[in-house]
């Protein structure tokens, strides 16, 4: 499909999602818990930084290649874990990891995308997904689940663990997002079909709209809100490290732990064994009033250094990353890597692959740019004398 105008930057591809999405799912993946002050503070916090210019250095040739949780990648770059995915383009999660496969940058699935592992990795030429995980009162779905997933070829496992209870997100709640009532149920048709182009790619052509990965768990199951109920009752709060230690001790991949906010946990995570951890506050999702991952950053990898750990793990942020140059920063402080989350779902809402494709494509130009700029040939050289405190 051609498009009369190509999106240049985060924010066109946030307003053609806008554009195309009902209101409901737009305000699902665009806005956050309570007051939303986390997740508006999650993209300005990169504002307290900026990027150091140099000048006359020979930058003919950058590197943006790394080599990360023993995989080579084109770019320190990854499309995020995105729920429902496949409500926000036509088989979406399929979509956005072709483009990704396509970019040479990683696609991690989520438990709660429409496209199980199987359906996703039919589209696989190179590296397999890495694949979330919510841990649930059901352990032995648990294990089934990790069972498929790893005979799919999965070798990336990301739990995420800051989900010990739903945090309360006033958009869905003025939607009617989370109510069966009949007023709700005709609210959200009459959004729905006010939307043509969204209801006939995905509402009619896009199904079947499940949770692909949960069918097995939920085999009565006729619609989303079916799967919702059974997922949110499966929320544990009693998870502990001793479980994250359990999911080790059946993994034989790569383990990596989304949702790390303090430098206490970090090195818990290490002495649990895990490969990598996500410094990530759920996009502002959750805990609103939460800090930002960018300001945690720094704490978590001095302290890692400090304990003589740090290049036992990983570490990717995730929350806030909308432009490149968020991603130089975060490098410049001390992260692996960096994980997108709301600027892929925009992209892939408003444009499908060819979005997710470009977004890419933007961001790989933009950081070899910016580092060429910055007189730094290779983005593994990045550290904290590339920047200025604002």
């Amino acid at each position: 499909m051609r498009y009369p105008i190509t999106p240049a930057g985060s924010e066109d591809f946030r307003q053609a999602a806008k554009r195309r999405l009902p209101r409901a799912l737009f305000d699902y993946i665009d806005g956050g818990a309570f007051a939303e002050q986390t997740a508006h503070a999650n993209v300005h916090s990169f504002s307290r930084w900026r990027l150091q210019q140099r000048v006359l250095r020979d930058v003919e040739h950058i590197n943006l290649a790394v080599n990360r949780l023993g995989q080579s990648y084109a770019a320190p770059l990854a499309l995020g874990p995105v729920g429902l995915a496949g409500m926000m383009a036509r088989r979406g999660e399929t979509q956005a990891y072709r483009a990704a496969q396509h970019e040479h940058i990683p696609f991690c699935a989520s438990t709660v995308s429409l496209c199980g592992i199987n359906e996703i990795h039919q589209h696989r030429d190179t590296q397999p997904a890495w694949f979330q995980l919510y841990m649930m009162r059901d352990r032995e779905f648990v294990v089934q689940l990790l069972d498929r997933v790893q005979a799919q070829g999965v070798e990336v496992l990301v739990v995420t663990v800051d989900l010990a209870v739903l945090g309360v997100r006033y958009r869905d709640v003025r939607n009617g997002f989370e109510s069966s009532t009949g007023l709700a149920k005709l609210k959200r048709f009459y959004d729905f079909v006010s939307h043509p182009q969204w209801l006939w790619d995905v509402g009619l052509k896009g199904g079947p709209h499940v949770f692909g990965n949960l069918t097995d768990a939920v085999p009565n199951a006729r619609q989303l809100t079916d799967f919702k109920s059974w997922v949110d009752a499966q929320f544990d709060p009693r998870v502990t490290w001793d479980d994250i230690a359990w999911i080790r001790s059946r993994w034989p991949g790569k383990l990596v732990i989304k949702g790390i906010l303090h430098s206490d946990d970090a090195l818990k995570a290490v002495k649990v064994g895990a490969d990598g951890l996500i410094i990530s506050n759920h996009g502002g999702r959750q805990l609103d009033g939460a800090p930002c991952p960018i300001d945690i950053l720094p704490e978590i990898h001095q302290h890692l250094l400090n304990q003589g750990c740090r290049e036992r793990i990983e570490l990717w942020l995730d929350g806030g990353l909308r432009n490149p140059q968020d991603l130089l920063i975060a490098l410049a402080l001390g992260a692996d890597g960096g994980l997108l989350g709301r600027a892929w779902i925009y992209a892939l809402a408003g444009y499908g692959e060819f979005g997710v494709t470009q977004l890419l494509k933007q961001w790989q130009k933009a950081l070899s740019v910016s580092l060429a700029l910055m007189g730094c040939n290779d983005i593994n050289q990045l550290n904290e004398s590339h920047l200025i405190r604002s």
